[in-house]
C-alpha cells in the first residue's frame, strides 16, 4: 500500500521559514514524479514544486520559484519542501503527491498518489 504522509506544517510569522517532509513507502519511485501542491480556501488546488526521484532534476511554480527549495533524501525515502521567506499568501494546506512520468507529469489530474495534507498559516 502506497502513502506519502506530510509533516511540518504549523503557523508562522510573515518572512519566516518552514521545512516540509514527506515520508514516501509503499513501493519504489525511481520513475516518479515526486512533489508539492497546495489549495487556499476557496481556491483550486496549485502545483508548487516537483523533483524527478531518480536523478533529482526540479521544476517550481513562478509564485515560489527563489524561495522554495525542493530536495529528495533516497535514504529516508523522504522529500522536503524547504520554504523562505513566507508571504501570507503561502497560506494553505499543502499535499504531497506522486506521478509515474516526468517532471511535467505531475499535475493534478496526473497524480498518482496523494498525501493527506499538513496546514500551513503565514500569519502577517
Amino acid at each position: 500500500q502506497v502513502q506519502l504522509v506530510e509533516s511540518g506544517g504549523r503557523l508562522v510569522q510573515a518572512g519566516g521559514s518552514l521545512r516540509l517532509s514527506c515520508a514516501a513507502s509503499g513501493r519504489t519511485f525511481s520513475s516518479y514524479a515526486v512533489g508539492w501542491f497546495r489549495q487556499a480556501p476557496g481556491k483550486e488546488r496549485e502545483f508548487v514544486a516537483a523533483i524527478r526521484w531518480s536523478g533529482g532534476s526540479t521544476h517550481y511554480a513562478d509564485s515560489v520559484k527563489g524561495r522554495f527549495t525542493i530536495s529528495r533524501d533516497n535514504a529516508k525515502n523522504t522529500v522536503y519542501l524547504q520554504m523562505n521567506s513566507l508571504k501570507p499568501e503561502d497560506t494553505a494546506v499543502y499535499y504531497c503527491a506522486a506521478a509515474q512520468g516526468t517532471l511535467y507529469s505531475l499535475t493534478v489530474v496526473g497524480v498518482d498518489y496523494w498525501g493527506q495534507g499538513t496546514q500551513v498559516t503565514v500569519s502577517s
